[in-house]
């Protein structure tokens, strides 16, 4: 089976040379990494939070993401942890993901015993309706590119529905003696009346980094109760925020010891408009 896209032309360009350019010109953005990444792989890290928003808004982020996973050595397995825009509860898929790109496989032996060894089920459905792991993986086929033919993924959309603990054991569980690398799917705060969140009127860019700063030093301390509740006490939009514990979770029980932020910066920054806005936080665990 194979998922099409369903934001190419809209999030992302569907043509193969347009894709490829503004992936390009997303990691030398003045908010991207300012270079594309290196040819060696000389790092060893357990994973990253990637923004999912449009390119031309979240692109410059996911970049500083994918240069980290560009650059590090290159694992058996990506784990793609994303939510549900449209309120599916956690499950997986092992339909092979299609973009301009070409074609990405699934493991379909990990996700047939990741169902086995915890309460995930298979929902195509689910997966067919969101975006949130898709964006991740043209700029995951960028970064692989020296290694297309064993690039393997295990896309698992991650809800209220199930223990984060419980998911990332059971993960954990499923891996073996596979190396892999955890890829999280979130922007942070989305503020204005058209996302029902405006908790400040004024200085709300200051107000922003302020608010979304807090919830990533728990993010980079790796305390994934504590980002939880904080996101509870602000009644915090951060859209990824289940992904983003069990991410935390995961990448610890893979000997992560800290997190460090990449990149931060929201969509006002870009428009200069901060009156409707979203913040994009590129974050690694090493």
């Amino acid at each position: 089976m194979i998922r099409e896209s369903i934001v190419s032309g809209q999030f992302y360009p569907n043509s193969f040379d347009e894709l490829d350019k503004q992936i390009k010109e997303s990691f030398t953005s003045k908010f991207g990494p300012g270079k594309l990444p290196d040819d060696k792989r000389t790092k060893n890290i357990m994973g990253v939070i990637s923004p999912h928003a449009g390119y031309t808004f979240s692109g410059p982020g996911t970049a500083w993401s994918f240069k980290e996973i560009a650059e590090t050595k290159f694992p058996d397995l990506f784990i793609l942890l994303g939510l549900s825009h449209t309120g599916f509860n956690s499950c997986v898929t092992s339909q092979d993901f299609k973009t301009p790109f070409g074609l990405v496989k699934t493991d379909k032996e990990f996700i047939v015993s990741l169902t086995k060894n915890s309460e995930l089920e298979e929902d195509d459905e689910a997966h067919n309706q969101e975006h949130s792991i898709e964006v991740q993986i043209p700029f995951l086929q960028f970064a692989s590119k020296d290694k297309l033919k064993e690039l393997k993924i295990a896309p698992i959309i991650v809800s209220y529905d199930m223990d984060y603990k419980k998911i990332a054991n059971d993960i954990m569980k499923t891996i073996g003696n596979r190396t892999v690398c955890v890829i999280t799917s979130s922007d942070f705060t989305h503020y204005g009346t058209n996302y029902g969140y405006t908790p400040f009127s004024s200085d709300i860019k200051e107000n922003m980094y302020k608010l979304d700063k807090e919830a990533i030093d728990f993010i980079t301390r790796m305390d994934a109760k504590g980002f939880l509740d904080y996101t509870d006490e602000k009644e915090a939009t951060i859209c990824g925020k289940h992904p983003i514990a069990v991410g935390i979770e995961l990448c610890k029980l893979l000997g992560a010891k800290q997190g460090k932020l990449l990149k931060y910066y929201t969509s006002g920054d870009i428009l200069n408009d901060y009156s409707s806005t979203v913040g994009y936080g590129s974050i690694v665990f090493d």
